[in-house]
């Protein structure tokens, strides 16, 4: 064991002492560091105990109240958008004047999203994409590559190579133009904001939801009953074509007879859609052709139409959701009044983030109008994933 000469104590007790406190500044210092990025992180989070000086929930707050004040007095001077590095929302303007309007502030862009998508409608149970860019390609594998068994020693002959196409969904402007009068929107107890976010939505899901069904995709999304539609089953179709299943009856369903029933034609319906799509499918038809589907009964006189059990939960036919909308065609000859399939896999919605707003209090006095724009696409990508009940011989 080493020794200390007694006359080194007092310069190793020093030296010991001025390590110490080097250690101690520097670990408090650290941990002072922890805790002040620690706390910025609670308060960024919006969490319970954070401060309300600064965080998202405040710059939300912030941008509801002056897109709020915008509606109500078309100033824009609080309209800005928030970063990290100024919360308070002062760096950068969202104001881009002029014809075009101005671009909201992102979050009334999400929550015009947010109500469209809550809306009845094909954005319930489509793929939605969110793009920055004028448009939107995507790659599907029609036949896939093929995969083979073989033995441990055996040789591996090279499989088929996947054949791909390109789906371009197109893409066009939807505009909206809600209006108010001036006293309506300067009542105190009016929130402006709010109420112009659900009339721009409410506009929005109407006219976008026609062109999901019907649109011919000349600046418009292209519906889903505008595609190529034929009896070829899946495999034997072009790409892109759309499987339709007869009723045998022009203009009607099939006759309940002893061994016939007009469920009979849903069941085919449903069992023309290939098995992987079936778990995740839903109908669409208008409420016309809903009453007469109520009504049907199984062979035993037992209605086949269950109703949601649960507030919220949609009602079901044969096992499965049921999307109600206008748009869909009356039960007539040669129509197809019901579609079913899985509309995740089959249908994509394409939204270009980006809604504008002009504010116009002078073409039509008493009335201040909000003229609304918004770039949205739609195309059947997997022809396979939706079939048409088709009310034909």
């Amino acid at each position: 064991m080493h020794r200390i000469n007694p006359a080194d104590t007092p310069a190793i007790i020093s030296s010991l002492g001025d390590a110490f406190e080097e250690f101690k500044h520097k670990h408090i210092s650290d941990l002072t560091e922890i805790k002040d990025e620690l706390r910025n992180l609670e308060t960024r989070s919006g969490r319970p105990g954070a401060s309300l000086t600064d965080g998202p929930g405040k710059v939300q707050t912030k941008q509801r109240e002056d897109f709020g004040h915008f509606v109500k007095s078309g100033d824009m001077s609080g309209m800005l958008t928030a970063t990290e590095e100024s919360p308070d929302g002062k760096s950068l303007s969202t104001v881009n004047g002029g014809d075009g309007g101005y671009a909201v502030p992102e979050q009334i862009d999400r929550d015009i999203a947010e109500t469209l998508n809550n809306m009845e409608g094909l954005r319930r149970y489509a793929k939605i994409v969110s793009v920055g860019t004028g448009d939107y390609k995507k790659l599907v594998n029609v036949h896939g590559s093929a995969a083979s068994w073989v033995g441990e020693t055996s040789s591996r002959p090279e499989t088929d190579s996947p054949q791909l196409a390109e789906v371009v969904p197109p893409i066009g402007e939807l505009y909206a133009n809600p209006s108010a009068t001036q006293r309506m929107l300067d009542d105190g107890f009016f929130d402006a904001g709010a109420w112009l976010v659900e009339e721009i939505s409410r506009e929005f899901s109407l006219a976008e939801n026609a062109a999901f069904v019907s649109g011919n995709g000349t600046n418009k999304p292209k519906g889903f009953l505008s595609y190529t539609i034929n009896t070829s089953s899946d495999g034997a179709r072009t790409f892109g074509d759309l499987e339709m299943v007869k009723t045998g009856v022009a203009g009607g369903f099939t006759a309940t007879t002893t061994s016939s029933n007009p469920v009979d034609d849903l069941i085919s319906t449903v069992h023309a859609l290939g098995a992987p799509y079936r778990a995740n499918s839903a109908w669409m038809m208008n409420s016309a052709t809903l009453e007469r589907i109520r009504k049907f009964k199984d062979a035993d006189g037992n209605l086949i139409w269950r109703p949601g059990a649960e507030r919220g939960q949609p009602s079901r036919l044969l096992g499965y959701p049921v999307l109600e909308t206008e748009d869909m065609p009356d039960v007539a000859t040669n129509t197809y009044p019901i579609a079913f399939g899985d509309w995740m896999s089959g249908y994509t919605i394409v939204d270009r983030f980006g809604t504008r707003v002009l504010r116009d209090p002078y073409t039509n006095k008493p009335y201040v109008h909000f003229y609304a724009t918004k770039r949205v696409g739609g195309a059947v990508v997997d022809s396979n994933a939706i079939k048409l009940l088709a009310t034909r011989t």
